[in-house]
């Protein structure tokens, strides 16, 4: 079973809730998640890294520049898919180095 990381919940779920906050906001509240997409987009990355990651910044952005949709909570999401639905293990921030030993 995979360690939980609820740091990244936590993340998660303060940066829905700023994503969510213009919707509160009648008139510039649209404009405002002009400037947040992209540094949605750069958070979500940043907090997933790898193909997974990847996929999610560009739904978050597209999630965020569309009007209306703020409501979903992207980052709770994908932590749910990263920590509770994925099977896979998640892989770890070192990378490793395959070497063959000749005979």
């Amino acid at each position: 079973m995979k360690a939980l990381d609820y740091n990244l919940l936590v993340k998660g779920i303060f940066f829905d809730a700023v994503g969510m906050l213009s919707m509160a906001i009648p008139v510039v509240g649209p404009f405002l998640d002009l400037a947040w997409a992209p540094v949605a987009a750069k958070q979500m990355s940043k907090m997933y890294p790898g193909r997974k990651g990847k996929f999610a910044s560009i739904l978050v952005f597209i999630e965020e520049i569309l009007p209306f949709t703020d409501i979903v909570p992207s980052f709770t999401l994908m932590w749910v898919y990263t920590f509770l639905i994925n099977t896979e293990p998640r892989p770890s921030k070192g990378r490793v180095i395959p070497i063959r030993i000749k005979d």
